[in-house]
């Protein structure tokens, strides 16, 4: 039904988005630079080199949820990354452990 119009419908929006029609300009714009799903936030969080390190980050990410500083969603997507690092300092330390005992042999 629209096969074809592609380019027709596009031109057709601009046109009325550069003559001010309030609805094609919202439409241009979200296609040129959509609106953020996310952004950066903000709170204290101490750095991250031991399994120490991550429990005392996440009780951190933790207290900011409940002081209202950072959302559940946006604690949700942080816990996951808190995660994956964590994950990558236990492999660090238990490569680091195999090297010293290997080299005790």
């Amino acid at each position: 039904m629209l096969d074809g119009e592609a380019e027709a419908l596009t031109r057709k929006a601009i046109d009325l988005a550069l003559a001010g029609d309030g609805r094609a300009l919202r439409l241009c714009l979200d296609r040129i630079a959509p609106p953020r799903r996310d952004g950066p936030i903000e709170f204290e969080l101490p750095p991250i080199k031991t399994m120490e390190d991550a429990a005392k980050a996440s009780a951190a990410l933790l207290d900011a949820v409940a002081a209202g500083e950072v959302t559940p969603d946006e604690a949700g997507r942080v816990m996951a990354l808190l995660t994956a690092h964590k994950q990558l300092v236990e492999s660090g330390d238990l490569e680091a452990r195999i090297v010293a005992l290997e080299n005790r042999q």
